[in-house]
């Protein structure tokens, strides 16, 4: 089951929960070569249930997966229950209970949560139960054995904040059960204090004459879908076995704006949602800075080229414009803004149609020259200064001319931009440094997105325009008195989207909430925009007499999921100490309220797989891209663990000396020009590190971390080799799995199947 945002759209899967047959088989391994069956074929093992409940309160979703499977056989059943959830979701809680023995994830800092998978890590598996999945989900997936004739009941949850986008929230289940489900049900509970104006729930997979099977409701402040079929409607035929469906469950909703902001306070926390309604658009400055290196060859500069066509189709007679090319070299269309007249938006696609790809990337220069652009001609035309300024910058790589330093980068673009207008970065595909392209959006009030190569790169690039088209307000500041705020997440933004939503949450010190209120300030068209939005006392004791408990913890873990996630934002764009208080903030706040965040993972005591090790929860980076490495860990319950055959490695001790040098662990050294042969012996545990080569003339180093025997040998090897030159910078690090460069500061990462050439400058 996955949540996912895609343009402001939330994409689930359902659970796929699957069994098969492992007769005559340790419990605990299951051969590659063994062939899986769907549950519905599987022999005595049946789903009972599959249930996604998600409960909406003021924008907050709390989601719970519950699934249970029965294992009728006389025998131990391996199945897998596997979940899709969004990127930007918090991972709150997940337990396995089994014959009344309950299996809970405890959430920890990742550090001491990772130690006990160092073996895992270091010969390149992934001991996680989360990977990244697709565009914008990630994969959670356990395997398990269950004992004969048992139970077990799977029950995963997740938090997040819901984002509108383009006029709506939107939640699509995306169904693919893969097999019949006894007990099937989605249930959509929403609860907005500022009143539904709108819901809809459509089922991609269902004809028009089965669409009465989807309940939908809504009234005043609440709204409820419910999906719930039978077997029988699930069957793809009378007498299939098999499930009919596979597409999307789509629910939208949206809000009452009969006010210009929607102010809450409960248990000492507010939330203060803002989007004005009825303003009048902004006109824009808008430049296109766009990368045309050789790697934009192909199908790439086709996708762009058509997408800004279809922009430049959009802009409005008012809105003036300009293009930027950056290659090797850098070229304007015009060089500065001009007004998007009939005969200059012709001029401009005849340029776009034209244009040709070569050379390589020098995208500081190209960044500076569409900055310049703006800024100098804001200067020449003082009216252009009252319009929305916006710099949309688009690659597919890594700056390789002109200034490659990308901290060097990220100041010159600060610096020239001075926090006058928004900076957005698109990178095209999977080999740009994303984390770059992020943090220098968010220092120039942005934010990046990623564009997948596939075949709608050019929806997906015009989908990220039809965000930013419409601006309606620029220099949006929410004041609170600073005498009744103790903390309170950005409260200041650059510009406002038409069909988007200012959220702002905080901590409120004074215990009255009729004393609390917030103004707000902006410039819009021809004219400033301000506002003060105070608490509805009444409405707030008719909202807790409604929703009570659930209201005032959703109001504050609103308030804790948006602080974390800024937290984590802002460390991205700082080092040293100031990094190190900001991860120590967000680390206290994941731990505090239970999160799975990048500085957390979760353990799950009770279970072991057949390495002694208990499964773990963590959150991928944004740039793993990684599949699982290695054989599949499958977990065991404690009542069907078996005994081990053989000693674990982990627990040899190794011998004080060693005679022989035919088994582990040993060196030979051949000493050259001398008729002497040394034999060192290694008396260390698997992670243990040790310093193999230092050559003091040109300062590199290696250094190895043991990893326990794989293939059963008994031996102790090598997992993973660090190769460093602290002198130039230079660091390198090989794993059985892949290859990284940098990996502390998120440098590339090969497979050893990859080809690359890679080049340092002087």
């Amino acid at each position: 089951m996955g949540l996912r945002v895609l343009l402001g759209v939330f994409l689930m899967s359902l659970p796929a929960l699957q069994a098969w047959s492992d007769q005559g088989s340790d419990p605990g391994r299951l051969r590659g070569t063994e062939k899986r069956q769907a549950v519905g074929t599987a022999d005595g093992v049946v789903i009972r249930s599959m249930k996604v409940n998600c409960k909406v309160t003021s924008r907050f979703a709390h989601y719970v997966i519950t699934s249970q499977v029965l294992n009728n056989a006389d025998r131990v059943q391996e199945v897998a229950f596997e979940v899709e959830i969004p990127k930007t979701a918090f991972i709150s809680d997940f337990a396995i209970t089994s014959d009344r023995n309950a299996f809970v994830g405890n959430i920890k800092d990742k550090v001491t949560a990772w130690k006990q998978y160092r073996k895992a890590a270091i010969s390149g598996e992934n001991a996680g139960l989360v990977r990244a999945s697709g565009r914008t989900m990630e994969q959670f997936a356990i395997h398990f054995t269950i004992g004969p004739r048992s139970r077990a009941t799977f029950h995963l949850t997740y938090e997040e904040v819901l984002k509108r986008t383009l006029g709506q929230y939107n939640i699509v289940v995306k169904v693919k059960p893969q097999q019949l489900v006894q007990h099937f049900e989605i249930n959509v509970d929403i609860f907005e204090p500022q009143g539904i104006s709108k819901l809809d729930a459509q089922a991609s997979f269902l004809s028009q004459d089965l669409a009465h099977m989807i309940k939908k409701s809504f009234s005043g402040r609440k709204g409820h879908v419910l999906f719930h079929p039978t077997v029988r409607q699930q069957q793809s035929c009378p007498t299939c076995p098999t499930s009919l469906w596979d597409g999307d469950f789509t629910v939208t909703y949206d809000v009452n704006r009969d006010k210009i902001c929607d102010l809450l306070v409960a248990n000492n926390h507010f939330a203060h949602f803002l989007a004005p309604q009825n303003l009048t658009n902004l006109n824009k400055n808008l430049v296109f800075v766009i990368d045309i290196s050789g790697s934009m060859q192909g199908q790439k500069v086709k996708q762009t080229k058509e997408a800004l066509l279809r922009i430049l189709g959009d802009m409005r007679p008012d809105d003036h414009f300009d293009l930027v090319l950056f290659g090797s070299q850098v070229q304007s269309w015009k060089g500065s803004l001009v007004q998007a007249t009939a005969a200059n938006l012709q001029a401009a696609r005849d340029f776009v149609q034209r244009f040709s790809v070569a050379g390589a990337t020098n995208l500081d220069g190209g960044l500076r020259r569409g900055i310049d652009t703006l800024n100098r001609s804001q200067e020449a035309v003082p009216a252009l200064r009252s319009h929305a300024s916006i710099l949309i910058m688009l690659t597919d790589g890594e700056p390789t001319e002109g200034e490659t330093d990308r901290s060097q980068i990220r100041k010159n673009v600060r610096n020239a931009i001075r926090g006058r207008y928004p900076l957005y970065n698109l990178g095209f595909g999977d080999r740009v440094d994303f984390n770059f392209l992020e943090a220098m959006s968010m220092e120039n009030n942005g934010r990046a997105q990623r564009i997948y190569e596939d075949r709608d790169a050019t929806q997906q690039l015009k989908g990220f325009y039809n965000q930013v088209a419409t601006p309606l307000l620029m220099d949006v500041e929410l004041r609170y008195p600073q005498d009744t705020v103790a903390a309170v997440t950005q409260h200041q933004h650059k510009q406002f989207y038409e069909g988007s939503e200012i959220v702002v949450a905080g901590r409120v010190a004074d215990h009255q909430p009729g004393s609390f209120k917030a103004d707000v300030r902006a410039r819009g068209e021809g004219r400033a925009f301000q506002t003060t939005c105070g608490v509805d006392q009444e409405q707030m004791k008719r909202l807790l007499r409604e929703r009570g408990h659930v209201l005032e913890n959703h109001l504050e873990r609103l308030w804790a999921y948006l602080t974390i996630q800024e937290l984590l934002a802002k460390r991205m764009k700082v080092e040293g100490e100031e990094k190190a208080d900001l991860s120590a903030q967000a680390l206290k706040m994941s731990l505090d309220y239970q999160f799975v965040t990048p500085l957390t993972s979760m353990t799950i005591s009770g279970m072991v797989d057949q390495d002694g090790l208990r499964p773990t929860i963590d959150k991928p980076s944004e740039d793993d891209f990684s599949e699982l490495v290695g054989p599949r860990r499958i977990y065991m319950l404690p009542a069907w663990q078996p005994l081990p055959t053989h000693a674990s490695p982990l627990g040899q001790q190794l011998p004080d000396q060693v005679t022989g040098v035919d088994t582990d662990p040993h060196f030979i050294v051949h000493v050259p020009q001398k008729e002497l042969t040394l034999c060192f012996n290694i008396n260390e545990q698997p992670g243990a590190i040790l310093n193999l080569v230092q050559d003091p003339d040109t300062g590199f180093s290696v250094n190895g971390q043991l990893v326990g025997d794989q293939a059963g040998h008994g031996g102790t090897y090598f997992g993973r080799l660090g190769i460093a030159n602290p002198a130039t910078g230079f660091q390198l690090e090989v794993t059985p799995g892949n290859i990284s460069l940098g990996p502390g500061s998120g440098g590339p990462v090969f497979s050893w199947a990859d080809q690359a050439v890679l080049r340092q400058d002087e």
